[in-house]
């Protein structure tokens, strides 16, 4: 099963829907670690310390910053982009289904894209 870290913008009803489903799913919000207001290469930074894939809505910057991550030759252990126009029980779905069929590490260096299929 992934760790994950939902960065300070995600939506917190999807995270209190995950938790609602599976309780012992390992997710922090980055508020909840110390990260308010940190710039995305900080966060990006502790996420692939803590090997946690970083869950987002931010395709903007973390996007670009996870790749040049990727580019530098660092760690990237992954990056959930979910779209504010996602179903809620849809991301919250698709997120449990990646978080508990991926072991750690396997998405390194990979942007997925939610929801999954078009519903």
């Amino acid at each position: 099963m992934l760790f994950l870290v939902a960065d300070e913008n995600f939506n917190n009803d999807i995270v209190r829907g995950l938790l609602r489903i599976k309780p012992d799913l390992d997710v922090v919000r980055v508020q909840d670690v110390g990260l308010s207001s940190a710039d995305d290469p900080i966060i990006l930074e502790w996420a692939a310390d803590q090997d946690r894939v970083l869950l987002t809505h931010d395709v903007a910057t973390i996007t670009k910053y996870a790749y040049e991550r990727i580019r530098q030759g660092k760690y990237m252990p992954g990056v959930i982009e979910v779209t504010r126009k996602a179903a809620l029980g849809a991301a919250i779905n698709d997120i449990l289904f990646i978080s508990q069929s991926c072991e750690p590490g396997e998405l390194q260096g990979q942007i997925i894209y939610l929801p999954l299929a078009k519903r």
